[in-house]
């Protein structure tokens, strides 16, 4: 493995790094990773000896308002986790020979560079040093000859297997197409998913996965920037209600004659919003790609700041209207979860006539709800109206909805409030 010691680069070395980083395969996707870097980059060759805080990245850079609190908003936090996670990514595969090595130190967001040294040549063995021996077939035991021959017969079953639920699900999906395409084609999810299915490209779906530290057997939890290294960090795990949302719009864009492409949060890059709808599922709080795209406006997710629910996770209603509370929480983490909010929202994609669909709840069961509300066509039949102009073609909206819960399983969901351009 190659050595590193700590340096101080003149400027060109320093923002040469810094633009081969940005134009890699690992950050170009991500404009919002970039811009964080480009200025990390900035403030530590020009102002080496200031310390960089929260406030001034949030305002500088993502053009937060001036009352913007560190203490309550972490988004500050979780991008430069990312950012750490994404440089050790790189430098993990496409940048593994580069000579310069960027990081970011833990409770610090001024750069740090390292040279990488070369390493030692391998020591190479006197001659008459015997070499090992290789291991070819005949020498493995006859015990793990029959291991090897059940392992294959048991893929050759599996390969079988799955190849005949595919064609079966190929056969019926062409056999049911008749019985299904004149009353679906022209219901409420027809008309309300018909920007999506009608489409040339088919959308990505965009699925949360959140960073975890820990292992299943042992006990996880959510990664946290200021004491886990990102080398530790899985992102291969999501909740049961995106798995379930998933299931969901996969049988109702199969009623409807389109197909979706799936894809978890963590791989999601810009490039894949060019010329494509987008339905992302989770919030914010874990879909962290969400955080580089423009989301809802009217219901936002927020941490609570101060009182009982202290970090809990909200949804702020940013104009309430008579009956409309200021914000909505879910059951309290000390009682049974019986009561979650989400957002249905559908806004301007990233290219003209493109658009994003957001269905996120506080919690992986009030996302279940949401994604299982715009599944149905009698709770679709009931949104459209409240949408101006939906009877000719569905415009943007952002819509509120309440989700009921019981032993982990979503209900009933109730539609709370609406908001239109």
């Amino acid at each position: 493995m190659a050595v590193t010691h700590t340096f101080a680069p003149n400027s060109d070395q320093f923002f040469q790094q810094i633009e081969r980083l940005t134009k890699s395969h690992i950050l170009r996707g991500s404009e919002s990773l970039c811009k964080l870097l480009q200025y990390l980059a900035r403030q530590s060759v020009e102002h080496p000896d200031a310390p960089l805080k929260e406030y001034q990245i949030a305002t500088e850079v993502y053009q937060r308002q001036a009352d913007f609190d560190p203490q309550s908003d972490s988004s500050i936090r979780v991008q430069a986790g990312r950012l750490r996670m994404k440089l050790a990514e790189y430098y993990a595969t496409e940048g593994a020979n580069d000579l310069i090595v960027v990081k970011i130190p833990k409770g610090s967001y001024h750069l740090v560079f390292e040279l990488r040294q070369t390493p030692p040549a391998p020591e190479v063995l006197p001659q008459s040093a015997p070499a090992a021996p290789l291991v070819g077939m005949g020498a493995v035991s006859p015990r793990w000859r029959l291991a090897a021959g059940v392992l294959l017969a048991c893929l050759m079953v599996a390969v079988i297997a799955l190849a005949s639920l595919l064609w079966a699900r190929k056969t019926a999906s062409v056999a049911g197409t008749s019985a299904v395409a004149g009353p679906v084609m022209n219901g409420p999810l027809a008309e309300f998913w018909r920007p999506f299915v009608a489409a040339r490209e088919e959308p990505w779906v965009i699925f949360s996965n959140a960073a975890f530290v820990g292992r299943p057997e042992t006990g996880m939890r959510y990664f946290n920037s200021h004491q886990d290294a990102a080398t530790s960090v899985y992102d291969h795990y999501t909740g049961v209600g995106e798995v379930l949302a998933v299931h969901a719009l996969d049988g109702v864009f199969n009623s409807l004659g389109g197909k979706l492409r799936v894809k978890r949060g963590s791989l999601f890059s810009l490039d894949d919003a060019s010329n494509t709808n987008l339905i992302f599922v989770g919030s914010p709080s874990e879909n962290l790609s969400l955080l580089d795209m423009r989301g809802t406006q009217e219901f936002v997710f927020e941490r609570v700041a101060s009182g009982p629910r202290k970090g809990d996770l909200a949804l702020v209603n940013r104009h309430p209207q008579a009956g409309e509370a200021s914000r909505y929480l879910a059951s309290p983490s000390s009682a049974p979860l019986t009561e979650d909010y989400a957002v249905i929202a559908m806004v301007p994609g990233m290219s003209p006539e493109r658009f994003m669909m957001i269905l996120a709840g506080t919690t992986t069961f009030g996302t279940q709800g949401a994604v299982e509300f715009v599944c149905r066509p009698d709770s679709v039949q009931k949104l459209m109206p409240e949408i101006p102009g939906s009877a000719t073609a569905m415009k943007p909206f952002e819509a509120l909805v309440r989700v009921k819960i019981a032993r982990g399983v979503p209900f009933d969901t109730e539609l709370i409030a609406v908001r239109t351009k």
